[in-house]
């Protein structure tokens, strides 16, 4: 069963990609985004990696389960990886993916984001901690959903397609009434950061230059 601790982690995978490998993703992506024409209708919109690019992620991603695991034992594996960038004056405000279906399996038990480029300057990844309940929305999940029993569900903002595709734009008030503290990370590009879906996180505003990443859901086994 998944434990609390598990959707509130935080994880490094230094050389989750290579140097070999960083090329051949930069590579993939510079002919991709020049066929297809992309460009960001907001930021970071993020968008299927091509097939290239998720196969090198497969192997990457095989190679880190064993220390993803390690504090997140109930993963069994990722889903297909997208791909997301920001530019200068672009961030990602603070929010909380959540479990948004805790009852279906398999469940998103976190994140995972490696960077491919870096900006110049800003763009850094952050997670925030609080003792606020406002963040916690009262539900608790138990064996019946896969959890441990009463297991506490937090409020949810995901990355999600439709309609509101401004999701991340501003903080809703649930979270921006609550007073937390923020580590920043300084993973640079090859290093994957795992965390959990119940974290508080964002991206800051990029200075200089642009960041360029990719992201995927850490999934349990499916088992019900």
């Amino acid at each position: 069963m998944i434990h609390i601790s598990e959707t509130l982690v935080l994880q490094t995978v230094e050389d989750f990609l290579v140097a070999d490998e960083l090329s051949h993703l930069r590579k993939v992506m510079a002919e991709e985004l020049q066929a297809v024409g992309w460009v960001p209708r907001h930021p970071a919109e993020v968008v299927p990696a091509p097939a290239a690019a998720q196969e090198v992620l497969r192997q990457a991603t095989e190679r880190a389960l064993p220390v993803i695991r390690r504090v997140m034992p109930s993963v069994g594996a990722a889903a297909s990886w997208g791909y997301t960038e920001l530019g200068t004056g672009e961030r990602v405000p603070t929010h909380l993916d959540g479990i948004p279906r805790p009852s279906v399996a398999p469940r998103r038990i976190g994140r995972l984001r490696v960077v491919l480029d870096e900006a110049d300057d800003g763009g850094d990844f952050y997670v925030e901690t609080t003792s606020s309940g406002s963040v916690w929305t009262g539900e608790l999940a138990g064996e019946a959903e896969g959890f441990q029993p009463g297991t506490a569900l937090t409020h949810r903002l995901p990355h999600a397609p439709g309609p509101d595709t401004h999701q991340h734009d501003a903080e809703p008030a649930w979270l921006r009434g609550a007073r937390r503290t923020r580590w920043t990370t300084e993973a640079g590009a090859g290093v994957a950061v795992a965390y959990g879906a119940q974290v508080i996180h964002g991206v800051s505003s990029v200075r200089a230059g642009r960041v360029r990443k990719f992201v995927t859901d850490l999934l349990d086994t499916g088992r019900d």
